[in-house]
């Protein structure tokens, strides 16, 4: 956050201001972290190795300065970290889903120069592995026009999380958290199209630009970039819709 505000300091500066004034966490902090990543990981049977296995989604509110309620929508590869779309709006409907999802696709296709479904086929035996897509149990996502438009897309596979279990979409609720910590919340946001306008900037930044300690520093566009291996990498340990 300092260097954001342009002020260049090291992490060890930072270190030593925090401890003086009695601000980090305690030394169990890491080991509680690591054993929730190892929770979320042990949601699928073998994690994903490659781009577009598995996708999570959700809503997340956000106030702006009038008050008025919105609620941001990303879509995040479960591999590469990437953010592929996140949509914001005032309503948090089926139609709100399906369009996050929408934009979603549309921005992996320009990024990978290709159809989806093309880039879940095995170039050596044309076998589908579908894109399986995870959400929560928001009214949304149980709503028979999202069923349609999943129904719709014969690359997609849509499951959700076990009631009261958020860590099983770990990735996207981890973004959340970024674009709101990092960025939202530091800033005034008078109205919707400035919200817009900043959540697209923060998800460039995201991207392309802030490495990820879970992707051994690479940035997540990098990583979902690469050319991608064939392996089926099935997820389970969710409730399938």
């Amino acid at each position: 956050m300092l260097r954001a505000d342009g002020v260049q300091v090291s992490q060890s500066s930072v270190y030593r201001a925090l401890r003086r004034r009695g601000m980090l966490q305690p030394t169990n902090y890491h080991a509680e972290r690591r054993a929730l990543a190892q929770a979320r990981k042990q949601a699928f049977v073998t994690a994903p190795r490659r781009r577009n296995r598995v996708w999570q989604t959700d809503f997340t509110r956000v106030e702006i300065t009038s008050g008025a309620a919105w609620w941001v929508c990303p879509v995040t590869d479960y591999y590469a970290k990437v953010c592929l779309a996140a949509a914001a709006s005032t309503t948090l409907a089926a139609r709100d889903a399906v369009g996050a999802l929408r934009a979603a696709i549309e921005s992996a296709e320009t990024m990978i120069g290709r159809s989806l479904l093309e880039d879940c086929l095995d170039p050596d035996t044309g076998e589908l592995t579908p894109l399986i897509v995870v959400s929560d149990n928001g009214a949304a996502y149980k709503s028979a026009d999202f069923a349609r438009f999943i129904a719709g897309r014969p690359e997609l596979r849509h499951v959700r999380t076990r009631h009261h279990a958020p860590e099983t979409n770990g990735v996207v609720e981890r973004f959340n958290e970024s674009l709101k910590y990092e960025h939202l919340y530091r800033i005034e946001i008078p109205h919707g199209q400035a919200l817009i306008d900043e959540v697209e900037g923060y998800r460039d930044v995201f991207n392309r630009i802030r490495p990820h300690e879970n992707l051994d520093f690479r940035r997540p566009l990098d990583v979902y970039l690469e050319a991608p291996s064939y392996d089926v990498s099935p997820a389970s340990g969710v409730q399938e819709s």
